[in-house]
């Protein structure tokens, strides 16, 4: 699985999975931008994967409730190297609260991050696609988001509607060679879920019938399969990553 040649953005790319999948398209030959809200840990994280693969790597700061500035970062991306191939929509906040505790706040955060961020970035990165008629893009939704969780309402709300980002997006690009998927990562050892209770662990491995928590490299796989020439017939799928959990 080779994606030499390929210029690819990840979005939500300096920790956890959206490193990790930086890392796995870097490895696999395409020039990586990564984005991070802060600048500075952005261009590190991305010195720091060049030097270790020998690849094209580079950050750039971005804050995915922004619209303008997505727009803005995507077209100096495309600009900069001549086209996008690949985008990866992984930037994405988790907040935990009973249904009787979510405030305003609570609820503006997930889908102006989660659902607003994620419609925004796959607008852009459409748009750069489109005049090459080609291009592969992937978005992060949740086993919460196909199942539910309680204490998790607001987040499970925000990554069904990411899930129906890459349907409903499927459909109408796909006339452009446009492919739209996603991966919804079940219980993945990130920083994300080290704030989870040892009782909410075990209990959430014992529902696992792989009986372990995932990794988020494991994850990083699957969307190195789903935006290369391998999966050209694959869109508009949610793909679990979950070790059977939403069994």
């Amino acid at each position: 699985m080779t994606l030499s040649g390929k210029v690819a953005l990840v979005t939500g790319g300096t920790k956890g999975i959206g490193r990790c999948t930086v890392r796995a398209l870097a490895e696999a030959g395409a020039t990586v931008v990564l984005t991070g809200r802060d600048e500075a840990t952005a261009k590190e994280v991305a010195g720091e994967l060049a030097d270790e693969l020998n690849a094209q790597v580079s950050g750039l700061a971005l804050d995915v409730t922004d619209s303008a500035a997505i727009g803005s970062l995507v077209r100096g991306v495309a600009k900069e190297h001549g086209k996008l191939d690949i985008c990866v929509a992984n930037a994405g906040v988790l907040e935990d609260a009973l249904v009787g505790m979510i405030n305003d706040d609570i609820v503006t955060r997930m889908l102006s991050t989660n659902v607003a961020g994620t419609i925004h970035t796959v607008q852009a990165a459409a748009r750069a696609m489109m005049r090459k008629r080609t291009g592969a893009i992937v978005v992060l939704a949740s086993i919460v988001g196909e199942r539910g969780s309680a204490g998790q309402t607001a987040y499970a709300a925000s990554k069904a509607a990411v899930g129906n980002v890459a349907r409903s997006t499927a459909k109408e690009l796909g006339r452009y060679g446009i492919r739209v998927n996603g991966v919804a990562p079940g219980v993945i050892e990130t920083a994300m879920t080290a704030h989870l209770a040892e009782d909410v662990i075990a209990k959430r491995t014992a529902d696992t019938p792989l009986a372990r928590l995932g990794k988020p490299e494991e994850v990083a796989r699957v969307i190195r399969f789903l935006v290369s020439d391998e999966a050209s017939f694959v869109t508009g799928q949610i793909l679990g990553v979950d070790g059977g959990l939403v069994l």
